[in-house]
Formats: C-alpha cells, sequence, structure tokens
C-alpha cells in the first residue's frame, strides 16, 4: 500500500469512527428526549426487536450454517446477550428519565476505565502508574459530575438517580466489551451480534411484559415511531457497521479514542433539540475525564517505536 493510499485509508477510517460515535451520541438524546413519552423497558424492547427483524435477513444464514458452535456456547452467549443488549442501553433509558443527556455521555465514556480494572482484577493484566493516574483523573472527573462540584453534596451522598443508573450502565459495558474480546472461535462477527440481539430480546420481553400491565397509554405515535427506527437501525446497526470498519481501517486503540468525542456530539445535540444548557461544570468534567483517558492511552516514543 503506497503512502497516499495509506492516508486516505487513515481518512477514512477516522470519518467512520466519528461517524459512529455520532449515530451513538443520538441515542443519548433518544433516552433523555423521550423520556416523558414511552417507558424505558418499551423503548429497549422495541429498538432490539427492529434491529432483529432489519438484522435478519443478513444474518439468518450464518447463524443457520454456525449453529453447532453456539449451541456448544449457549451459556457465553446468554451471559453476553443480557448483559450488553437485555440490561445495559435499558440501564441507559431509565437514566435518561433523571438525568441530562450531556450527564449520560460524559459518565459513557467512563467504561474503559472498569475495563482496565477488571483486566487487571480477573486477567492479571499490568496496571501501570500511568494508568492508575489516568482511572484516578476519569473518576474525579465523573464524581465531579455528578456531584455538581459540591463537596456539601458529596459528604452527603446524594447523587441523582439517573448518574448512578448510567454509572453501572458503563460498568455493564465494560464487561460487554471484555466478553466480545473471548467470542468462542470459528463464529463470525456477524453471527455473534444477531444471536446476542435475539437472545437479549427474549431475555427482555418478561421485564416488557411486567412494564405493560403497570402502565397505561399508547406510547407509539410519530414521534416515538422515528425515534425507535433510529436507535433500532442507525444506533444498533449502522453504527456498528461504521465502527468495524473504523476497526479495520485505524484499529482499536486509535478507533478508541474517537469514541470519547460522545460528550461533544451529545452537548451539541442536546443544546440543539432538547434545550439543555451546556455550563463549567459540563465542561471542567469533559476536561478532567478526557485527560485522565489520553493519560492512560498515551504511548512512550520507545513503545511507539517498539
Amino acid at each position: 500500500m503506497t503512502e497516499k493510499s495509506q492516508e486516505h485509508s487513515l481518512a477514512a477510517g477516522y470519518l467512520f469512527a466519528l461517524g459512529a460515535t455520532a449515530i451513538w451520541s443520538g441515542n443519548f438524546i433518544v433516552a433523555r428526549g423521550l423520556s416523558d413519552h414511552i417507558p424505558p423497558v418499551t423503548l429497549a424492547f422495541f429498538r432490539w426487536m427492529t434491529a432483529v427483524l432489519v438484522f435478519a435477513p443478513f444474518a439468518i444464514k450464518g447463524v443457520v450454517q454456525e449453529w453447532p458452535k453456539i449451541r456448544q456456547h449457549l451459556v457465553y452467549f446468554g451471559v453476553t446477550a443480557f448483559i450488553g443488549i437485555t440490561c445495559f442501553n435499558t440501564f441507559i433509558y431509565i437514566a435518561g428519565h433523571t438525568t441530562t443527556a450531556m450527564n449520560l455521555s460524559l459518565i459513557a465514556i467512563t467504561f474503559p476505565v472498569f475495563i482496565m480494572l477488571f483486566s487487571r482484577i480477573l486477567f492479571q493484566e499490568a496496571l501501570s502508574l500511568k494508568k492508575v493516574m489516568g482511572i484516578l483523573l476519569v473518576l474525579v472527573g465523573v464524581l465531579f459530575l455528578i456531584t455538581k462540584g459540591s463537596i456539601s453534596i458529596l459528604l452527603g451522598i446524594t447523587f441523582a438517580v439517573g448518574d448512578l443508573w448510567m454509572l453501572a450502565a458503563s460498568i455493564l459495558f465494560a464487561v460487554y466489551s471484555l466478553l466480545l474480546k473471548r467470542k468462542p472461535e470459528g463464529i463470525s462477527v456477524n453471527t455473534l451480534q444477531f444471536t446476542c440481539f435475539l437472545m437479549g430480546l427474549v431475555f427482555l420481553l418478561p421485564f416488557f411484559a411486567w412494564e405493560q400491565s403497570s402502565v397505561q397509554g399508547d406510547f407509539l405515535n410519530q414521534t416515538t415511531i422515528f425515534a425507535i427506527l433510529y436507535v433500532g437501525i442507525f444506533a444498533s446497526l449502522c453504527a456498528f457497521v461504521l465502527w468495524n470498519k473504523a476497526i479495520v481501517a485505524l484499529g482499536p486503540s486509535k478507533a478508541g479514542m474517537v469514541y470519547y468525542t460522545l460528550p461533544l456530539f451529545s452537548g451539541f445535540l442536546s443544546y440543539l433539540f432538547l434545550d439543555e444548557a451546556i455550563g463549567m461544570i459540563h465542561l471542567l468534567s469533559l476536561v478532567l475525564i478526557f485527560s485522565g483517558i489520553v493519560v492512560t492511552n498515551h504511548k512512550s516514543g520507545a513503545a511507539h517505536k517498539s
């Protein structure tokens, strides 16, 4: 590959990663903007039902061919689907009822910290002083955000409920990411994703039925249908395809760094569509969180050469 073609590939990779991140940022706008229009589990259920229906024509052949391997690893698929599909986004939609879209996106980008912590605890991966410093910066940023910068709130331990739901979602996403890294051999990415979508939807069904029995009203209207199509098709499928292309072109580390622009997209969209103000608390939290992530992921010149 020539130097010019490599530059084009890198540029395309960054565009793919930015596109995926921008699409995912819209998920937080939906979580917050529809909090008064549709219950959270119902939104999650219709999202994954849409994703399964749209994805099925492209994935079902691979699932049939790879079914013997899927059957051998049903426990893995079940755990991965429950954590990443049934719970993760449902927690985001629950969080959207009591916190802002900006807070959702800021807390969301802390998941790499939990990946490092769990990797250390479960797989004994090395945790350097630089990584520890980065983790501390990110945690301070999150703490600063959910306490609104008030020491009295910190001492009183009065966190916003939605912020805590989002923090739980970030932890789940970290576990889900670690599980994806260890997918069984012989399983294609499309088969893995579709199987998780389908099993996650099945696991979500009893919670959906319970929520429907306890709430009343017609939730399907022009606004909610468009939102469901957005999160079901774009946030669940299109962003996934773009992200995979970015990984191929850039590698996981560089693509992962682009993901940290998520709060910028969410902040801009929430300002445009939800009239949410962007204050100094958000900016300072973003600086702390982003600084911690950069410190954690930065490699020295020697590391680059090796």
